[in-house]
């Protein structure tokens, strides 16, 4: 099918084939269905489609399976006897077994390249949302941020926000007057959430060398798109960390790529697998930025598909943009499942020939209820469809399959090493560390005074002299700018022992600078 990307259709009972117009995918799209239903295999053939019209792709595995897409089918798979007549059934003459060039990555290093950004990239209100912070907390993080950013901090890691806290922590009382309260309990807890994601691993996901969105757009030697895999199987078990990462992916997206208006074909499409997890508990500030992007993104080229059980799991704001519609079996053994499934039937066109709510219900594994954007953008009446068999493995590769894609990339070696240059933690630890020398610079000058105060004052007194006092414990006519400066130090550090200096030094690390 020329300028799109065939889904699917044909044989008894169903529509006429079913093709995905490139030139609307950027419309963004929708495949929904229960679990088992075939959502994953439908990903997959989209992924191939994709990348053999030249279009990179960006999605997340979370069983494993997906990493098949590396290797061709095999005719001794158990399936392949029902994939050929499948094929032959929808009029897909053409079927081969085939893989698809693909860059596996990793936010843990594990199963693929690293995959980093910076704390300063994720911002306040995605790393707010990570933390699972309140709002007088979110508030603090702000406050933070416009701190980092006015003293020229650059926040990198996490261990460069950990210091950043610790100080506005001791300049509390100065930093309230100009910003509100800062209380030292939510800066407690927003420490402690910090060691939580750490404890989730959540360390390796900041820092540099920050992922390049270029690395994501690729396209293989044979101009195929490349298919980059996320593996997130073990991610899954921070639900919170995956959501917010794939969120800021798609806003670094939103934010870097260049207007492009309505392409032939998108420059990326991007895959949110498990969707729901992104507007679960979700501030309504966090849903406002999702349709925001959802909504403009696509004039950068870039089409986003969210992959979920049910449509009701999208708010209906962004379901209302999502043109490209697959959807499989939904089971209704509930009221509220029977809820869902009639909202789901009311968002397709109609088809005279079926009932759309009977059909979502009775569609078998493999099959789907099927509605694309056709021309001006215009969504196509609803059609019963076989999906097409997928020409890359079904199901994971080995481990040694993995390795050997990797050792393969263009990427080999880029991301493998963390570089921990000079940032916020290193210029708050440089500041402490000459503050406390000038502490003890001071004190121990104090201490030479003092002695030189009772030598003198004992020999004037052993000499018969009457020392006279006067309201100033010690005073000396400063000669020089540079002794009066010295006078007005040791003035203030008065009475001050060098361990208590140093234990506040935090608290005056930015003045002068």
């Amino acid at each position: 099918m020329d300028g799109k990307v065939f889904l699917g259709g044909g044989g008894p009972h169903h529509g006429v084939p079913q093709g995905l117009t490139l030139k609307y995918a950027n419309r963004h799209g929708l495949i929904a269905g229960a679990t088992g239903t075939g959502k994953t295999v439908t990903l997959q053939i989209l992924a191939e489609g994709f990348s053999g019209a030249g279009v990179p792709v960006f999605l997340s595995d979370v069983k494993g399976d997906l990493s098949g897409l590396a290797r061709p089918g095999s005719t001794a798979h158990k399936l392949h006897d029902a994939f050929m007549n499948r094929a032959a059934t929808i009029g897909f003459h053409d079927y081969a077994y085939r893989a698809s060039p693909v860059t596996f990555w990793d936010l843990f290093g594990e199963q693929g390249h690293p995959i980093r950004t910076t704390v300063s990239e994720m911002g306040p209100l995605l790393l707010s949302r990570l933390l699972e912070l309140s709002e007088a907390q979110e508030g603090i993080l702000n406050i933070a941020f416009r701190l980092a950013d006015e003293q020229g901090l650059p926040l990198l890691d996490l261990k460069d926000l950990q210091a950043l806290l610790l100080w506005v922590g001791e300049n509390r009382a100065e930093l309230s007057l100009r910003y509100g309260n800062i209380s030292t309990a939510s800066i407690g807890a927003i420490q402690r959430r910090l060691l939580v994601l750490e404890n989730q691993g959540g360390t390796r996901l900041f820092g540099e060398p920050a992922l390049e969105l270029a690395d994501l757009m690729r396209c293989g030697e044979d101009g195929r798109g490349m298919v980059n895999i996320l593996a997130s199987d073990q991610l899954m078990r921070a639900p919170g960390l995956y959501a917010t990462f794939l969120l800021w992916l798609l806003s670094e997206l939103f934010e870097d790529l260049p207007e492009v208006g309505d392409p032939e074909k998108p420059r990326l499409v991007f895959f949110f697998d498990e969707a729901h997890l992104l507007f679960e508990d979700a501030p309504k500030a966090l849903v406002d930025k999702v349709e925001q992007v959802a909504r403009l993104i696509r004039s950068k080229g870039v089409g986003v598909y969210f992959v979920t059980q049910s449509p009701a799991d999208v708010p209906e704001d962004i379901l209302g943009q999502l043109g490209n519609r697959v959807q499989h079996a939904l089971r209704a053994f509930t009221a509220r499942d029977r809820r869902n499934l009639k909202q789901a039937a009311e968002t397709y066109r109609e088809n005279p020939e079926f009932e759309t709510e009977e059909a979502i219900r009775e569609v078998g594994v493999g099959e789907a209820v099927t509605s694309m954007l056709e021309k001006k953008g215009i969504p196509g009446i609803v059609q019963r469809t076989l999906i097409r068999p997928p020409s890359s493995q079904l199901g994971p590769i080995t481990s040694e399959e993995r390795e050997a894609v990797l050792a393969s990339s263009g990427l080999a070696g880029k991301y493998d090493e963390t570089v921990d240059r000079r940032s916020a933690y290193e210029i708050l630890a440089k500041r402490a560390e000459e503050a406390a020398a000038a502490a003890e610079r001071a004190e121990a000058q104090e201490d030479e005074e003092n002695a030189a105060k009772r030598e003198y004052s004992s020999a004037r007194r052993y000499s018969g002299t009457r020392v006279r006092r006067s309201s100033s414990r010690y005073r000396r006519d400063p000669d020089t700018f540079g002794s009066a400066i010295s006078e007005a130090v040791i003035k203030e550090l008065k009475g001050t022992t060098g361990r208590r200096i140093v234990r506040g030094i935090l608290g005056g690390l930015f003045k002068g600078r």
